[in-house]
């Protein structure tokens, strides 16, 4: 028979043996240093100021009394150190660190995580709570593959609920990607995270819309007459009209109202005019009354009706204003499919 147990080494008290308070104590010393372990530090030194009852963990190179015991335990007792070997698979609090460690037959680690673990909530450096079950604060974060491809999966319940990523500034939502309220695909965006623009939406048919790009189709509203030289004629009618193009000001011809840019960026515009006769005419699409960025001109077409059409590519800034500028003399058509404009930013 050994005269100790296996686990931690307490000694057995043995027949007729003498003494058998101390061998009952030792046994008692090496129960209380081992049950509810905590190591209060890992040093290389015999603390100056060790309490009794306090557990160390020696590391190399060990000097004082301590030199040799690396990977042992150091446990003051009575004003003197006992040295135990742990065993792997043996725990400690590590006041340290301030976690849970195992003894893994090398050194003090943290306890592994199951194989297979099912959270309420994690956090990674942040509080995750109900609602954000996931939360991490870090400055990236990596999803790799496991060998071929790698895809990040948000599944939603039902098609009025949303599966996207929301991007924001100051905990303010900017931008937003992905199925918000249905089941196209929309980037959104947001001045302040309250009122937001859909800058594109891709239906699962594959149809792609841009219901805030400016664009706008524009004319006169339907007449036939002959524009003075140097008159400049406006605008009654959006036909089509999205973005944030809207009619300013009446011109003082009388002659419909200013088209004025919503957006600052490259448009194109495009000109169509439709005269009935013509002894030679101009007709130019100008910016704040004075450059001209696309201009229609013909001769005689007094034999019979003459369509023409521009087309430009020019930068537009917001709040500049748009007109026609007529020259020359001839009998116009105004309206929906004859002399009008549209424009598109690009």
């Amino acid at each position: 028979m050994s005269e100790t147990t296996v686990n931690i080494a307490l000694p057995y008290i043995l027949p007729s043996q003498a003494q058998k308070h101390v061998t009952h104590n030792e046994a008692l010393q090496r129960l209380d240093a081992t049950i509810q372990m905590i190591i209060a530090a890992r040093l290389s030194a015999p603390p100056g100021n060790a309490a009794d009852g306090e557990c160390y963990w020696p590391v190399a190179p060990a000097t004082g009394e301590w030199s040799g015991k690396e990977g042992q335990l150091a446990f003051r007792q009575d004003g003197a150190w006992i040295f135990l070997t742990p065993r792997p698979g043996w725990r400690a609090f590590d006041m340290t660190g301030g976690r849970l460690n195992y003894f893994n037959g090398v050194e003090w680690a943290d306890l592994p995580l199951p194989e297979n673990g099912i959270f309420s909530t994690v956090g990674v450096g942040a509080t995750a709570d109900g609602s954000n079950r996931l939360a991490i604060a870090s400055d990236a974060s990596l999803f790799n593959h496991a060998g071929f491809g790698h895809q990040l999966k948000i599944n939603k319940a039902s098609a009025s609920d949303t599966a996207s990523f929301l991007f924001q500034s100051n905990w303010q939502g900017k931008a937003e990607i992905g199925l918000t309220g249905s089941d196209d695909l929309a980037i959104k965006v947001s001045p302040d995270g309250s009122n937001w623009n859909t800058a594109l939406a891709i239906s699962s048919a594959g149809v792609v819309r841009m219901d805030a790009r400016p664009v706008v189709r524009a004319s006169l509203a339907a007449t036939t007459f002959t524009p003075p030289a140097a008159t400049l004629t406006g605008f009654d009618d959006l036909h089509v009209s999205q973005g944030g193009f809207a009619l300013g000001a009446a011109l003082p011809s009388g002659y419909g109202n200013r088209l004025v840019v919503p957006v600052t960026g490259i448009y194109q515009v495009v000109l169509n005019t439709s005269f009935l006769a013509s002894s030679g005419h101009e007709v130019a699409v100008k910016i704040n009354g004075t450059a001209a960025v696309a201009t229609a001109r013909g001769v005689n077409a007094s034999a019979g009706a003459l369509s023409q059409s521009v087309t430009v590519a020019t930068w537009l800034s917001a709040g500049d204003w748009i007109t026609l500028e007529h020259g020359g003399t001839g009998q116009l058509q105004f309206g929906y499919g004859l002399t009008e404009i549209t424009v598109v930013m690009l």
